[in-house]
């Protein structure tokens, strides 16, 4: 009885979820597949990083409007215009390519724009989330959440190249689309969206003022906005480590083996899915705050092991205890905002917190690189007194270098997110 009770008071949110999920999959499929064709044609790794930033920046830098915009009109309608516009983008990319038009330029501005109209996706999501599901509930929408997520990366790339193989880009671009179709039917036709009621102050409200309140909230909220500036630092190292220099510290010290890096990133998956159904199965935490800062400790700690080591199990195993405990910690992260913003603020909030808890992202995608390759990997190669003190830990051949960053990273983060156990502002606010 209490599991049917459940089912039906998460009936819209699983409608939600499952279309989107489906969606996601197919969009996941075409971007893998997209990267593929991009290599092909340009065979250089700065025209996928282009790819990604492309896919990214834009929606960093409008994020902020974009939630302003989610608070102030309807949740259901932003989602359908942002998902019409990207089955837009994938239908010009088929034509094009059906054409033999296709030319890498075009993906750059069509991700630009796709990114552009994500900005207001996924705040309008994240409310309509907040709106669909009942409280006791936050922690079970975001393990199933992640759990979609990771579903999605592990499948991704193989039904991809499977499709790929057999059908050619058309192929994928054709189930995208059919993926699009089926999830705008549903949220069309099978969800109704909760509306939230505007005071006549925000009525009248400039759009400009509007877009503010969400840091000016951050800024009136010193516990939410010192767990998202530590968010930003956490990004920055994962940056540094194991989250953006996971492929090139697998490739050096294996001799650009595909398969091991391949495996670990599998691994990273499975703990990604792990994790997910750990916060579906436990009990909502008391103490969030608590939990958070203890699973990021544990998330640093796989930075240290796989730096340590030269097994690709290894590699494996800590990826996957890394990331489980990203998981849990993510989850809880998520209901821990839901929690302490009005609903009617939850948008410009989560746009605020999302820009600045990104805005690293790129500094230490960009330092990462720089570190390891001007720095640290020479460092390493060459024949010093610390050099040889530091080798029998990390080794010597290629991609020992990004070892030692790994160590440092996770080293930094172990004791970052320890020491916030004890800061007084967050004591305080757990124990209420």
């Amino acid at each position: 009885m209490k599991k049917t009770n459940i089912f039906r008071e998460l009936k819209s949110f699983l409608l939600l979820w499952g279309s989107q999920a489906v969606s996601s999959l197919g969009t996941a499929m075409t971007e893998y597949a997209l990267i593929v064709w991009v290599y092909g044609q340009e065979g250089t790794a700065s025209s996928i990083t282009l790819l990604t930033l492309c896919s990214f920046a834009p929606t960093i830098l409008f994020r902020f409007a974009a939630g302003a915009v989610a608070d102030r009109c309807d949740k259901k309608r932003i989602m359908l215009l942002a998902d019409l516009f990207a089955a837009c983008g994938t239908l010009s990319v088929f034509l094009l390519y059906a054409f033999s038009a296709l030319r890498v330029w075009h993906l750059y501005i069509i991700n630009v724009l796709l990114s552009f109209m994500n900005a207001f996706q996924e705040p309008a999501a994240f409310v309509a989330t907040s709106l669909l599901v009942p409280k006791a509930h936050y922690a079970k929408a975001g393990g199933l959440q992640g759990f979609s997520g990771a579903a999605v990366s592990i499948l991704a790339p193989a039904l991809g190249a499977c499709l790929l193989a057999f059908g050619g880009l058309k192929a994928v671009l054709i189930c995208d689309l059919a993926s699009f179709l089926f999830a705008f039917v549903v949220l069309l036709f099978f969800i109704q969206i909760p509306k939230t009621e505007k005071t006549d102050q925000e009525r009248k409200e400039p759009f400009r003022e509007s877009c503010m309140q969400g840091f000016r909230f951050l800024r009136g909220h010193p516990v939410i906005l010192h767990l998202i500036l530590f968010m930003a630092c956490v990004n920055f190292l994962a940056k540094l480590s194991n989250d953006g220099m996971l492929a090139p510290f697998v490739l050096g010290r294996t001799e650009n083996n595909q398969q091991a890096l391949g495996a670990v990133q599998s691994f990273v998956s499975l703990g990604v899915l792990t994790g997910s159904l750990l916060v579906i199965k436990m009990k909502p935490a008391k103490n969030k705050l608590k939990l958070i800062f203890i699973s990021t400790a544990f998330v640093f700690s796989g930075n240290i092991i796989q730096s340590l080591s030269a097994s690709p199990w290894v590699w494996c195993a800590a990826a996957f205890g890394s990331y489980a405990m990203a998981a849990i910690m993510n989850a809880n992260l998520t209901v821990f905002m839901r929690e302490q913003v009005p609903l009617d603020m939850q948008g410009r909030v989560f746009s605020a917190e999302s820009t600045l808890k990104n805005c690293s992202i790129p500094l230490g995608l960009l330092l990462g690189g720089l570190l390891a390759d001007h720095v640290l990997e020479p460092f390493m190669a060459a024949d010093h007194p610390l050099g040889r003190l530091l080798t029998p830990f990390f080794g010597a051949e290629k991609g020992s270098g990004i070892a030692v960053s790994f160590f440092l990273a996770g080293s930094i983060g172990i004791l970052m997110s320890l020491t916030r156990l004890r800061k007084p502002i967050y004591r305080e606010n757990a124990e209420k």
